[in-house]
Formats: C-alpha cells, sequence, structure tokens
C-alpha cells in the first residue's frame, strides 16, 4: 500500500537508487558470478519499485501488474534463501541436499494452508478484484513465514557449529535474517493492530528494506570473498571437534541421498 507521506517517497527513491547500485556493484565486481540468484533480484527491484510510481493504486491496471509481479517476488524468495543455503552450506553437500528438500515442502505446505485458510472468509458476493488480492497476501505471508524460519535455521546451525565462511557470506545471511524476518514481523504486526497502525507498519517494513539495502551495498566486497570471519569466544579444540562431528554427519547423509558432493558448486 503506497502512503502519500514524505518519508516514503525518500524511502521508495532510496530503494530504487540501492538495488541499482548493488546491481552495478556486484557485476563491476564480478560478484554476481557468485551471489547470481541476489544479482537477478536487485536487478528486478529495480522495475519492480518504479512501476507503481507511475500506475494508480485504485486502478485495475494496478491490479493486473500486481497479481503478475507478485509470485516472481516470491519465486526470488525461496530462491534467494535457497541460494543462502548453497552457500553456507558448500562443503557439506549432503546436509544442504536435505534442507533443500524441506524447504521446498515447507514453503509449498505453508502457502497451500494459509490460502486455504481463507476460504470460509471469502464471501460469493465478494468483488473479484477483493477476492483475489486476500489469497495472494495470505500466500505471501505462509511463504514469508516459513522462509523466516528456515533462515532461522541457518543462524541456529551457524551458531551450534562455527563453520568457517568468507566474510561476505556471513554478512549476506545476517542481513538476509533481518531482510526477511521483519517482512514477517510486518504481518504478525498487522494481523494483530489491523489498518490501525497500516501507515506504521509500512513505513517500518520500508526502512528496514532500505538498511538492507545499504548494508549490502557498502559491506560486500571482492575483498570479502577470500577473508575468513573467526568465531569469538570458541577455543579451536572445540571448534575442530564440532566440525568433525558435522562431516561425519554430511558424510551419513550423502550416503543415504546416494549423491556425489561437488566441490564449490554454485548448482542451485
Amino acid at each position: 500500500m503506497m502512503l502519500n507521506v514524505a518519508p516514503v517517497s525518500v524511502l521508495e527513491t532510496v530503494s530504487l537508487l540501492g538495488a541499482a547500485s548493488i546491481a552495478v556493484r556486484l557485476f563491476s565486481n564480478r560478484l554476481y558470478l557468485r551471489y547470481r540468484v541476489f544479482f537477478a533480484y536487485v536487478v528486478f527491484l529495480v522495475p519492480n519499485g518504479a512501476w507503481p510510481l507511475f500506475i494508480d493504486f485504485k486502478s485495475n491496471s494496478y491490479l493486473v501488474v500486481w497479481t503478475f509481479t507478485e509470485p516472481v517476488l516470491w519465486i526470488f524468495y525461496v530462491l534467494l534463501v535457497l541460494e543462502l543455503y548453497r552457500l553456507v552450506l558448500e562443503k557439506y553437500q549432503g546436509i544442504y541436499t536435505l534442507g533443500r528438500r524441506f524447504m521446498y515442502f515447507s514453503v509449498a505446505v505453508s502457502a497451500i494452508i494459509s490460502a486455504l485458510s481463507l476460504i470460509p472468509k471469502i464471501n460469493p458476493q465478494t468483488p473479484q478484484r477483493s477476492r483475489i488480492v486476500p489469497y495472494f497476501l495470505a500466500a505471501g505471508r505462509g511463504i514469508d513465514f516459513s522462509l523466516a524460519i528456515l533462515i532461522l535455521l541457518i543462524l541456529l546451525f551457524l551458531a551450534i557449529f562455527h563453520v568457517p565462511l568468507a566474510r561476505n557470506v556471513r554478512i549476506h545471511a545476517v542481513v538476509c535474517s533481518v531482510y526477511f524476518l521483519s517482512s514477517t514481523l510486518g504481518f504478525l504486526l498487522r494481523s494483530v493492530f489491523g489498518l490501525r497502525m497500516i501507515e506504521q507498519v509500512n513505513l517500518m517494513l520500508m526502512a528496514t528494506s532500505c538498511g538492507s539495502l545499504i548494508a549490502w551495498l557498502f559491506l560486500l566486497s571482492p575483498k570479502g570473498e577470500s577473508v575468513s570471519t573467526p568465531v569469538p569466544g570458541v577455543a579451536p579444540v572445540e571448534e575442530q571437534r564440532l566440525l568433525i562431528h558435522l562431516e561425519a554427519l554430511n558424510r551419513t547423509l550423502l550416503k543415504a541421498s546416494k549423491e556425489t558432493p561437488v566441490a564449490n558448486s554454485y548448482h542451485i
């Protein structure tokens, strides 16, 4: 929902410029080869953020464009989290394979359940325009919620096993977490407060989105691919013990799935 207030116009401009700048930076530094889905996503954000500025929110044209672009965003969200899984677990293909299958299943089930929950609330006399929007919002809520849980599992995994990662990957994981969790929080706040705080919630989401884009723009760098971030407060012996257990788990899952690990694979 567009808000006719000055802060929103500023945040919309920052989002467009931020997404375009990230795309240029990733391309010029050749980081787009490693973060392919993320690169495609920020490129898509530019036209997707620009078209609402030129179409009346209350028009049928707005609804038509929105119903086509919203599913594209859902696909990007799923692929973004899947790419994040691949980056974090690229040395552990067995664990990655299991996580990928679980992710597809949980996202599909969550979206379907959210959409089906609206069936008793939709009146046959409800206008078609009003009937479509709740289903799309419910599906988006289900997808966001399931992806937020999966990202929390990634953070929990990193907290437990202290996997050595490039600085860029660790930064990307943290910023992605804030980006998706804020969207889920926005859905919860809208459910609790309804229309009473819709403007404040939307403004908060836009500010968080802008902050995430700015963080990606200034913190991802070519140097960050070769610099591994140390884990504070963890003894090397303990870290090595956890990694040995992780390797054993990975080998077991690889054997169970009958898949061959591919070193440094970028396959999603």
